[in-house]
């Protein structure tokens, strides 16, 4: 279908029915304040009105309270603030079900990028068996991150789904309820969650959604692209979890945390297989079969709710039941139902006894802690040191010597010192896991702020000192490199490890394969935009030179968040864009709160956006000879790009003003009161905020609240003008044709700017200490929409999606008086008359908005 045929399917399926369903809205009343959301449409225009004309949102406010209400008083107003913040927060959750209800219409689902658009090219071109070839080895692993980008609560994602099926079916009568039932369900979290909170709320993405998209997608390659006929064990899509497992900042992960999680996942999963089994027994009536199906549902009951109590059940042991149950249908039954229960192997087969695999992660500067803290109290209670005396002034190559050497079976409980302790306790936590759910349960110890290879055999070390032996080590140890000089770096701090022979025994151990996490969130953030994507490019190639160089198959692990700032936008055509200097057998990424609502709310968006990246990463090595390789001139362009961008973006950055300003006018400081985490918005515990313990998730959220995106494109207009200015300009726009990878950057850079809205904070403008900060962001964002529509010959941001420019336009206007009295408390909190009681009021007010705004922005995956 032709794109305008989508653009009308959003208009006639998103658009109209938002209005209709808004309507609804209007009639919830609120306790205390009547016709709230009869007023609404009026502040609404009031704030459009406004900006059009320069007004701040001081001034909007003030004057629609003046002008449309008989509210006088600052407390009542405030309190019908708060009425509309609940309002326009559930206007949001509204549409997004209407826009889950009609994402089949306005995606075009088997078109390009499907699994059946994939295997039609393949058919088309002769390359079929090709195509069989890279499936049997290739696969993405999407690891589900709590970072908090989202703020719905599990009770709100399961009335969004519901009231997505409603609207599906244009059932006013049971819309209109669950209208009301949203109106009197509180969205804010009262205390702060624990990371076993966070988790549970991710499971249910994974038992309502995940657990079947994933089965879908396995179903259609093993039956219409394998012909019924694939034996092999690629699951093609592999779950990957944090909640619990990620310890880096977070001082509530404890191993304790770690192994309930560990189990919660294995009772949700058998709790799926429990219910397939249960939907069988209906259909599998045969003599035989019936009895074999009633006793494997008695043992899956048993290991749910009586697990402590039962002989619990493997993956493998699974397994040979229902192959027992296949082959006596098979074999007396005429085959019937047969694919239900080959579905079924199917899903034992992707998600076996952990369901998604746990992640353990933790900074590099907490495991030399921990080990000089271990020294430190083992020779403070006479017991034998496991380091030298000169361990700090040993060179890294005689420090490395040192950790190779290190083994034992040290016990946690000796340790005074708590973080000491509990990174001991979560080693042996991995092994127990592993014994529980099986390896897949739990074999991956990420290493954030990796710097050396120091770091890397430090983590070697304290697994070994804690029981694991060098030929049994079942862990895949992964640097992440984050920063423009970490990534720099890291060709050669691999290149030190693969040649160890302790290292390349243990990569032997992992059959030749060693993980790199990349980090595009504090990548940008560090290095800005332009830079921070095209360094973690080039890595990636450095990297796959020298792993295959040692014949090391590098598995390249993506840390992306939701909006393009953080690696996120449309994430498929960065992996359709690599070139065969990148290897290329999976795609690893992360992805976190509306990323994982917007992607994988519903099982027909999750089975299309997996499927989507299958596709890509599938297609760039069998097509490869029908796409444009980069150049060594696009290479060059691509440097010089990069370098100006950086320039341009650390300037930016080091202004003394830089972070005030976004303290000043953005919500940054209230993350942290917003209890949406379990995780502190910052590293360390020190009081004043530093740039380098800010973490990524504020800093990016901050500047989207501020409608200003600056990580987004900050740096690009520049870098875009200055070639312009030595004569490159078609040369650029060459590329921006012809390479994928640099088109791909400009149009998640043009979405961060759509969403960008310069006139609710233009009032910062007249202001004497920060106005040109403003000014300066402002003359940037200018530069750079003008030159990229240049490029892109185009009049519009995103015109080339129109459907996807329409709901970010839309969602921008639901939740623009949630922004404007954002920016309203933001100032009454920095007026000097404001008093201590208030402060407090505004600063709940500051918190509640976020809601909305955040939620709104979930199509920026």
């Amino acid at each position: 279908m032709s794109s305008s045929v989508y653009t009308n399917n959003f208009k006639r399926n998103v658009a109209d029915k938002y209005t209709i369903y808004n309507s609804l809205f209007a009639a919830l009343p609120f306790s205390g304040v009547a016709n709230v959301g009869a007023f609404l449409p009026i502040l609404l225009q009031a704030c459009v009105d406004g900006y059009a004309n320069g007004k701040s949102p001081i001034e909007i406010i003030n004057e629609f309270f003046q002008q449309h209400t008989r509210v006088r008083e600052e407390t009542d107003k405030i309190d019908r603030l708060f009425k509309s913040v609940q309002y326009i927060e559930r206007q949001v959750v509204l549409f997004d079900a209407i826009e889950d209800a009609a994402f089949d219409s306005v995606n075009d689902i088997n078109g390009a990028g499907s699994l059946k658009g994939l295997y039609n090219e393949a058919v088309f071109t002769g390359k079929t068996q090709a195509l069989k070839n890279k499936l049997r080895k290739f696969k993405v692993r999407v690891v589900l991150t709590a970072h908090p980008t989202q703020f719905y609560p599990g009770n709100v994602l399961g009335i969004i789904h519901d009231m997505s099926d409603a609207i599906n079916k244009n059932d006013f009568h049971t819309i209109n309820q669950y209208i009301q039932q949203l109106g009197i369900t509180p969205f804010f979290n009262k205390k702060q969650p624990t990371p076993y909170d966070e988790a549970v709320n991710l499971m249910w993405y994974l038992e309502n959604i995940l657990y079947q998209s994933i089965g879908n997608i396995y179903n259609f390659i093993a039956r219409e692209i394998f012909d019924n006929d694939y034996d092999g064990d690629n699951p093609f899509i592999e779950l990957g979890f944090w909640p619990g497992g990620d310890r880096d900042g977070n001082p509530f992960v404890n191993a304790a945390t770690t192994i309930k999680v560990a189990e919660a996942l294995r009772s949700a999963i058998i709790v799926c297989y429990y219910r397939d089994i249960r939907k069988l027994k209906r259909r599998l009536t045969f003599s035989g079969v019936d009895q074999m199906v009633h006793e494997l549902e008695e043992q899956l009951y048993a290991n749910v709710f009586r697990p402590t109590d039962c002989c619990h059940i493997g993956k493998d042991e699974l397994l040979h039941k229902l192959y027992d149950i296949r082959n006596l249908m098979v074999s007396q039954h005429h085959s019937l139902f047969l694919q239900r229960v080959d579905s079924l192997i199917h899903k034992v087969k992707i998600f076996g006894m952990h369901f998604a695999s746990l992640d353990v992660r933790q900074d590099s500067r907490i495991h030399r802690h921990v080990l000089l803290q271990i020294n430190k109290e083992l020779k403070e209670n006479s017991l034998h040191p496991v380091l030298p005396d000169n361990y700090e002034t040993l060179s890294p190559t005689a420090q490395i010597a040192v950790l190779a050497d290190l083994h034992g079976n040290i016990d946690p409980a000796l340790f005074k010192d708590t973080i000491t302790r509990d990174t001991l306790e979560s080693m042996y936590a991995i092994n127990h896991i592993q014994q529980l759910n099986g390896e897949a349960g739990c074999h991956r110890y990420i290493i954030s702020n990796c710097q050396s290879a120091v770091n890397v055999m430090e983590v070697y070390a304290l697994l070994r000192l804690c029981g694991w032996s060098k030929e049994l080590l079942s862990i895949d140890i992964v640097p992440l490199f984050e920063t423009i000089d970490d990534l720099q770096h890291a060709e050669s701090i691999m290149e030190l490890l693969y040649t160890l022979p302790i290292y390349k025994q243990h990569l032997h151990l992992r059959k030749q394969q060693q993980t790199i996490m990349l980090g595009f969130s504090d990548g940008t953030k560090d290095g800005g935009y332009l830079q921070a994507n095209w360094s973690i490019y080039t890595a990636k190639e450095n990297l796959t030179a020298i792993s295959r160089k040692y014949n090391i198959k590098a598995r390249f692990f993506d840390g992306r968040g939701g909006p393009p700032s953080r690696g996120g936008g449309k994430t498929n055509k960065f992996y359709a864009s690599l070139g065969s200097n990148i290897e290329n057998e999976e795609i690893q990424i992360t992805v976190q709160g509306q990323t994982i609502t917007s992607n994988f709310g519903t099982i027909q968006s999750s089975q299309y956006n997996l499927e989507q990246l299958l596709s890509a990463g599938a297609s760039n090595e069998l097509f490869a000879e029908t796409r444009i390789q980069i150049s060594q001139h696009d290479r060059f362009m691509l440097e010089e790009l990069g370098r100006i961008s950086h320039e341009a973006y650390q300037s930016f950055k080091t202004h003394p003003l830089f972070l005030s300003y976004l303290q000043r006018f953005s919500p940054l400081n209230y993350y942290s009161k917003s209890n949406i985490a379990s995780r502190p918005s910052k590293r360390g515990n020190g009081g004043s905020l530093k740039f380098e313990d800010l973490r990524a998730v504020p800093f990016v959220g901050s500047w989207s609240q501020l409608k200003q995106n600056v990580p987004g494109f900050y740096g690009v207009g520049t870098a875009l003008q200055e070639m312009k200015n030595k004569g490159l300009w078609n040369d650029v726009k060459a590329m921006f044709r012809n390479v994928l990878f640099f088109r791909t950057l400009i149009d998640n850079s043009m979405m961060s700017m759509l969403k960008s809205y310069f006139a609710l904070t233009q009032y910062i403008k007249e202001d004497p200490q920060y106005g040109p900060i403003w000014q300066l962001i402002k003359d940037e964002f200018d530069l750079t929409r003008r030159l990229v529509l240049q490029l892109a010959d185009a009049a519009d941001l995103m015109a080339d999606d129109q459907p996807g420019r329409a709901s970010i336009q839309m969602r921008d206007k639901i939740v623009l008086p949630l922004l404007t009295i954002q920016q309203y408390a933001l100032h009454q909190l920095n007026q000097p008359e404001t008093n201590e009681q208030l402060k407090v009021v505004y600063e709940k007010l500051v918190t509640r908005s976020m809601f909305g705004i955040i939620n709104a922005a979930r199509n920026s995956a």
